[in-house]
């Protein structure tokens, strides 16, 4: 039992490595693509180095993002639960982490087969997110009444369904943020991003992008993201440092200037989205024709599920758009929840950053600067008011103070746990026929593309036509 438990933790540590995963992908489609040795040698490195660098930009950002939420804080006076994924799985692995593994591995695996013998062709490589995916699936789970093999085999299915189906979901949408490049979205705030682009396209136009804003010649080094994103964040850090006080913030600064630190914090911002963005020019230079091999030679027509900060460069402009909108709806929303005696949900940074970015940047494929702003806004109220609704359902979980941050981990909570407690074993496997059902009935229907949604309905829709 050891040996085994060994092992599960081993491929529990290098699936839950999206680097490693990728690069995994990557060279299995070069050998299948029968490349040169030198060739596999770089384009497995290529990917894994991107991604590194893609996750060190945004350490970069969580680093610098905790003191600002302090700041903001303390400045205003704001107690309650913070949504973030990671703090909460670090509390999950004390109960459930033997289970968390096992729901992890199966769900990788899953994910594959479904990939190679469905519609779902897409291919989830975000190896965090499904950890964090096995994680809420082992706490809803064992707080509607399962354990054991049953817990591990349910789980295991929910994930490897949902990393199929979640891509799929909202695949012309992504096909307009990315001018028709085969990615999906492999991340799990997915339905606040399909959400925010359904909303785009009601409230604006495409062909208003934000990319397409007009900025005066002087003003012309805004176009610069990184300028643009510093001279943002810099403002935001030094008004929660004044709102804050000097005094807090030295505790903050290690002995820095308070207000030299709050400038700094900005600056750091902006140079790890800088990183973020080379991190993910290189991981698609590489990923994008490795995989070919995969979808030519392996799982046909297969299309890679990628982490959200890979679609950044795709609308540089509606990521701090995003951000700010997805904010404000975060703290509008808290307010709500204040006024309305529940959980006061703190808006999480992290979860406002990643997922209001790229909110924004659906938001404004469908619907132009208007969309990205309303998109995001929606999705910034979705993920304070969901978490609340999330932590009754979290079992022992519940009593941290911390929950899941975003749209798919709260939505999917909250369905599974209130069925499991409901209904109780019936509930979850109606839930386990429902997503047998949406697999498999694709597969008796012609579609326009072999992988399910994987088309673009006309080449007039696209994004700044």
């Amino acid at each position: 039992m050891e040996i085994i438990t060994a092992i599960l933790e081993f491929l529990r540590d290098v699936f839950s490595e999206p680097a490693l995963l990728i690069g995994l992908v990557a060279f299995v489609g070069l050998i299948a693509l029968k490349s040169p040795g030198h060739k596999i040698l770089t384009g497995t490195l290529g990917p894994i180095l991107g991604y590194l660098m893609l996750s060190a930009g945004a350490d970069f950002i969580t680093a610098n993002l905790d003191p600002l939420g302090k700041m903001i804080e303390h400045g205003f006076h704001i107690t309650g639960v913070i949504p973030n994924n990671e703090a909460v799985v670090a509390v999950a692995q004390e109960i459930l982490g033997v289970e968390t593994m096992s729901i992890l591995v199966l769900g990788l695996v899953l994910n594959i087969v479904i990939a190679r013998f469905t519609k779902y062709k897409y291919v989830f490589l975000t190896g965090h997110h499904s950890f964090f995916m096995a994680c809420l699936l082992s706490a809803v789970l064992g707080a509607s009444g399962l354990d054991g093999v049953v817990l591990v085999i349910i789980g295991g299915f929910l994930l490897g369904a949902w990393s199929s189906i979640s891509p799929a979901i909202g695949q012309k949408y992504t096909l307009k943020v990315t001018d028709g490049d085969e990615v999906a979205m492999g991340h799990f705030g997915s339905l606040g991003y399909y959400l925010s682009a359904w909303v785009g396209s009601k409230v604006g136009k495409p062909e208003d992008s934000t990319e397409n804003i007009q900025v005066p010649e002087k003003w012309g080094f805004l176009r610069n993201t990184t300028m643009a994103t510093a001279i943002t964040m810099v403002f935001f850090y030094l008004l929660s440092a004044i709102v804050a006080g000097p005094e807090f913030v030295s505790t903050l600064s290690n002995g820095k200037s308070p207000f030299l630190f709050a400038v700094l914090a900005g600056l750091k911002f902006a140079v790890g989205v800088a990183i973020v963005y080379a991190g993910v020019r290189m991981i698609l230079a590489d990923l994008i024709p490795a995989f070919q091999g995969i979808a030519t030679k392996i799982i046909p027509n297969a299309v890679p599920a990628v982490d959200c900060a890979v679609f950044f460069p795709y609308a540089q402009t509606a990521v701090i758009i995003g951000f700010v909108f997805s904010f404000i709806g975060g703290v509008i929303g808290m307010v709500v929840l204040g006024f309305a005696g529940g959980v006061l949900i703190i808006p999480g940074l992290v979860p406002h950053f990643f997922c209001g970015a790229t909110a924004g940047i659906y938001g404004n494929a469908t619907g132009g600067r208007r969309g990205a702003m309303v998109g995001s806004f929606v999705n910034g109220l979705a993920i304070t008011f969901l978490p609340a609704l999330l932590l009754p359902v979290l079992g022992e979980l519940g009593f941290a103070n911390t929950t899941f941050g975003d749209f798919d981990f709260a939505l999917l909570g909250i369905i599974i746990g209130q069925v499991g407690n409901v209904l109780n074993m019936t509930g979850i496997l109606a839930i386990v026929l429902a997503f047998l059902i949406i697999l498999i009935v694709p597969s008796f229907f012609k579609t326009k593309s072999a992988a399910l949604n994987n088309y673009e309905s006309s080449s007039s829709e696209t994004r700044g036509m």
